[in-house]
């Protein structure tokens, strides 16, 4: 099977937020895997970004929300003959853990983190422009100038603040990608748009095209239609421009 590259785009806020957390949360695990001073800013900056989207929205019973809906949906399927049961049991008991897991959790996701002095200081100096340099923050330098260990410490006791929610969010991706299956399509002239039922609302668009393509796909939408436009970019130093040309395509419409 030939490597494929796969566009997604979110048609609703929730699939936007869990995407971009889903995101941040690959992006701190790789930086994690490093001990120099500069993995750890590096993972201490994706945290940043983590606590500021938690403390824009109530994601908690969001993703609790998410989870009782297709953990309903799933229960139904309990009586089919066609369903592997063992596989859906222990999927179901994954489900109901991680929502008992969510209701024990008093009060926001992470809202103690946005008392710690030493967070807050580098919170407020990250949005300037260099601002986290040795001279303006000498508690961060120092910190980062400790042992790997204890860096890496202080880390885990921080990012485990997210952990429940983060499997959560994980969890209920995998189950939305895995909804549909990609079917062939053609984009004449570099160009698609399909229209969507309301009533059966869809997640995502995800859109897969050959590793070697000429094309990377722009996909947008919401909840009535989106379409696809395969553009072509010669160099980072040119503006990109749509196929003239009809373009093969996969696409998967995730509605769950």
């Amino acid at each position: 099977m030939s490597q494929k590259v796969i566009y997604e785009q979110p048609l609703n806020e929730r699939i936007r937020a869990f995407l971009r957390l889903e995101f941040l949360f690959q992006q701190v695990r790789h930086h994690l895997a490093g001990s120099s001073p500069w993995d750890s800013r590096a993972s201490l900056a994706s945290l940043l970004d983590i606590m500021n989207i938690f403390g824009r929205s109530d994601l908690k019973s969001e993703v609790m929300k998410e989870l009782e809906r297709h953990t309903a949906n799933l229960a139904r399927l309990e009586q089919n003959p066609d369903v592997d049961r063992a596989q859906l049991s222990e999927l179901l008991d994954e489900m109901d853990t991680l929502i008992d897991q969510l209701h024990a959790h008093n009060g926001p996701v992470g809202a103690h983190l946005k008392t710690n002095e030493f967070l807050s200081a580098i919170q407020q100096r990250s949005s300037i422009p260099g601002g986290l340099c040795d001279f303006d923050l000498p508690a961060f330098h120092f910190w980062l100038e400790r042992p790997n260990e204890e860096r890496m410490r202080d880390l885990a006791q921080w990012l485990d603040s997210f952990d429940v929610i983060g499997r959560g969010i994980m969890l209920i991706l995998k189950l939305t990608r895995g909804s549909n299956l990609f079917h062939d399509h053609v984009a004449e002239g570099g160009f698609y748009q399909r229209t969507l039922d309301p009533n059966v609302p869809c997640q995502m668009v995800r859109v897969a095209i050959p590793a070697n393509s000429l094309y990377f796909a722009e996909i947008s939408g919401g909840r009535h239609r989106f379409s696809v436009r395969f553009l072509r970019q010669p160099s980072t130093s040119e503006r990109a421009v749509q196929s003239t040309e009809n373009v093969p395509f996969e696409l998967s419409c995730c509605v769950i």
